[in-house]
């Protein structure tokens, strides 16, 4: 009897020490983590990493816009099944700003998103020093730039993005184009003034006089990115002063100058989306007056970046800068863009590859040698 004890207790230690194993994992039944390893209820351990991702939208969503773009390229990352994500909508006024950062430097220390997602450039500097702070949390920033090696920034060509909108523009002034008057003056409509903005102004002015020399460009700015009304003020001045095409390059508050264009009858030109498909839905008025936008696509940008991510050729700690060749920037061209003259829509074919091959040298704001003000002011109505 004593022998059959035995036997059968050493079956059980045997067993035990088995179990106890776990398959090499020192008697977890977890594996350790690492950067790559699927997050927490995430996927299967064979299956393809699904990041989880923390939107921080420093305004809010339905600006028709830059921030519904990334909105936009965020939702195709998660019906593809690459991501999950749930966006932070924080305002935009001055006194939403210290949300901005609080926001951040919560999500970073809870830790519970691989990937933490912010743009403009009011952001670097807030990301710049919470990136310091939480070294092992990843993050994104786009349309700025921060030199932190757990930040992966993507910038994109909006100068060359200004130069073709600006060829186009300067062509409708001069054209016989519905809703054109004799004058040759055309608007831009900025939301700051700065260097991102200016950037876009800065192509904008050197495609327009390029197609026309006499061509004049009013330019102001709303001081922000979601005054609708004050966006509608100053375009309304520049309609009442002759302008008949205008580019609104201010997020939200554009959304006010394409209404005073469609209460003037003129043209306006969206930008970073397709707004003419944006407003089509709720707003066919000023629909009908947007003949194309320039696009900004943000939303692509961290598709592009998602998808460096998961070959593993992300760069972390350096910025990537997309351009009309990579996609980053260009123009719609459904819609009311057809009802573009040949000659303009030619004359856009023929730019296009110039300005990306550099023969076509266009200047940019963020060159601080660069009169941005010169520029701006030697060409006023």
């Amino acid at each position: 009897m004593k022998k059959y004890l035995s036997v059968l207790l050493a079956a059980l230690m045997i067993l035990t020490l088995m179990v106890g194993c776990g398959g090499g994992n020192g008697g977890s039944s977890t594996p350790p983590a690492d950067s790559n390893s699927p997050a927490p209820g995430g996927d299967a351990p064979d299956g393809p990493k699904v990041w989880k991702v923390a939107n921080v939208v420093n305004g809010n969503l339905g600006d028709k816009s830059f921030f519904d773009s990334c909105e936009a390229g965020l939702k195709k990352l998660q019906d593809d099944g690459l991501i999950t994500y749930k966006t932070f909508e924080l305002g935009a006024t001055d006194a939403d700003q210290p949300k901005w950062v609080s926001t951040i430097d919560e999500l970073s220390a809870d830790g519970e998103y691989d990937i933490i997602v912010c743009g403009t450039y009011q952001m670097d500097a807030y990301l710049d020093e919470c990136a310091a702070k939480y070294p092992d949390q990843k993050y994104f920033i786009y349309d700025a730039e921060v030199a932190q090696p757990n930040v992966a920034s993507i910038t994109f060509k909006q100068n060359d993005l200004g130069y073709l909108v600006g060829t186009a523009a300067a062509l409708m002034t001069s054209s016989d184009m519905d809703k054109i008057n004799p004058e040759k003056v055309i608007g831009f409509v900025g939301g700051e003034d700065g260097p991102v903005i200016n950037d876009f102004l800065t192509g904008f002015i050197q495609g327009a006089q390029a197609a026309d020399p006499e061509v004049k460009i009013d330019t102001q700015y709303v001081g922000n990115f979601f005054d609708t009304g004050k966006g509608k003020e100053i375009a309304n001045v520049m309609a009442n002063n002759k302008c008949d095409v205008i580019w609104g390059v201010a997020g939200g508050a554009g959304n006010g100058a394409a209404e005073a264009a469609a209460e003037h009858d003129i043209w306006f030109i969206g930008v970073d989306s397709d707004q003419e498909a944006t407003f089509s839905a709720s707003q066919p008025q000023m629909a009908a007056v947007t003949i194309f936008s320039g696009l900004k696509n943000c939303g692509d940008g961290i598709i592009y970046m998602v998808d460096q991510l998961n070959a593993g050729t992300i760069q972390w700690g350096k910025t990537t800068q997309l351009g009309i060749a990579e996609g980053g920037v260009g123009l719609t061209s459904g819609g009311n863009f057809q009802k573009l003259p040949d000659n303009i829509k030619k004359a856009l074919d023929d730019v296009a590859p110039k300005v990306t091959s550099g023969e076509i040298k266009v200047d940019t704001a963020f060159d601080e040698s660069f009169d941005i003000k010169g520029l701006r002011d030697s060409v006023r109505p």
